[in-house]
């Protein structure tokens, strides 16, 4: 466990010194980074006062609402479409009315997926009261939380008086194995890139055309294909994080040498994760460029003796693989925020557990 908490310590050494980069290296990022703890259990957190046209991973306003919305319209189940873009407009109106967006979230590294390190109870505490203490009129948030990696930090959290607010359907892997013992769709998918291997292009070996061409491809599928509320990266930022070694970077080329598909990896206490993942979308669908850039991630992953979570969407083609579905939640403390502020998070935990929940289960969303 020391051994992770100093790993852990290092790689947010290394997030913080590149945060000055985060302005004008996510586009539609507004938001103060600073850190709590201290020592080993410093972690980064994200400061923000309703600043509008955020992206979700720094906006709860933007998760409930705005890409709530946006996911409706994309289902369009005949049963629940109407009736709730109707819930989310009214729940809009009422959360904007309680400034939900005045939050401190803590341990957010600005991805779509935070991990969390090993740390006793008095820590998450102590995080809570420090925050509480240098943003009072702010609720603390901690996103990305689940029930089968983070058990812990949900038990300590709603001990220390948090609530609980369901946000979305991840798919998670115990452990990779490349072997015959694998699902037969994952054996396929090394099978796929093997036959790639003389075309993959690690970022020690890039140019600044290629990072300008992997902020392209992260754009035509995280942004044009699903939703511009995804975080707009830049090719200063992924170049930033890239050089300080948070995150690795590896991308395949076409025949003529240009770059058609690339994934960043961010590996955190015994799991990866891949908050960078696109390709050429008017490429054809045959060459199997997304099962590419899967399988690199599932092959470091087994690689290494490292878990996955490879966050949410595309839920068939995760649990063809393997991929454990669970609801991730996020965990709130307002106890000293005023008590309209607090009723009004407690009713989007119960409309989002109630309502949401289920549907996220039902529909694999």
């Amino acid at each position: 466990m020391l051994m992770r908490q100093k790993e852990f310590s290092q790689q947010v050494d290394v997030y913080l010194k590149t945060a000055h980069v985060v302005h004008r290296g996510i586009r539609n990022i507004a938001t103060t980074i600073d850190a709590v703890g201290q020592g080993t259990l410093r972690v980064p957190v994200t400061i923000n006062s309703s600043e509008r046209c955020n992206s979700w991973i720094c906006s709860p306003y933007t998760t409930y609402v705005s890409y709530a919305a946006e996911e409706l319209e994309r289902f369009g189940h005949p049963l629940y479409t109407k009736p709730l873009s109707f819930l989310c407009q009214m729940l809009g109106n009422l959360l904007l009315s309680a400034r939900i967006d005045d939050t401190v979230t803590v341990n957010n590294w600005l991805v779509s997926t935070n991990c969390y390190p090993e740390a006793p109870i008095k820590t998450v505490n102590g995080w809570i009261e420090e925050s509480v203490s240098r943003w009072p009129s702010h609720a603390i948030w901690f996103r990305s939380l689940n029930r089968r990696y983070t058990s812990e930090w949900l038990s300590a959290l709603t001990a220390a008086g948090c609530i609980l607010i369901p946000s979305r359907q991840v798919y998670l892997f115990d452990c990779i194995q490349a072997n015959a013992r694998t699902p037969k769709n994952l054996r396929w998918d090394f099978a796929l890139l093997d036959q790639w291997r003389n075309r993959r292009s690690d970022a020690n070996t890039w140019n600044s055309a290629d990072y300008v061409q992997a902020e392209k491809l992260y754009g035509k599928l995280y942004l044009e294909k699903y939703s511009k509320l995804n975080p707009q990266y830049t090719s200063t930022l992924l170049s930033a994080w890239s050089n300080a070694g948070l995150l690795s970077l590896i991308g395949y080329r076409s025949a003529n040498g240009e770059l058609i598909a690339v994934i960043g990896m961010l590996e955190l206490d015994g799991t990866v994760t891949a908050p960078i993942v696109g390709y050429d979308t008017s490429l054809p669908q045959r060459l199997g460029l997304y099962r590419l850039l899967m399988a690199t991630i599932f092959e470091r992953a087994a690689e290494t003796g490292q878990r996955v979570n490879l966050s949410a969407g595309a839920a068939g083609f995760k649990r063809l693989r393997g991929g454990i579905p669970e609801i991730e939640y996020s965990a709130v403390y307002s106890r000293h925020l005023p008590a309209v502020r607090r009723h009004v998070l407690s009713a989007l935990s119960i409309l989002a557990r109630r309502i949401g929940e289920p549907i996220m289960r039902k529909y694999e969303l």
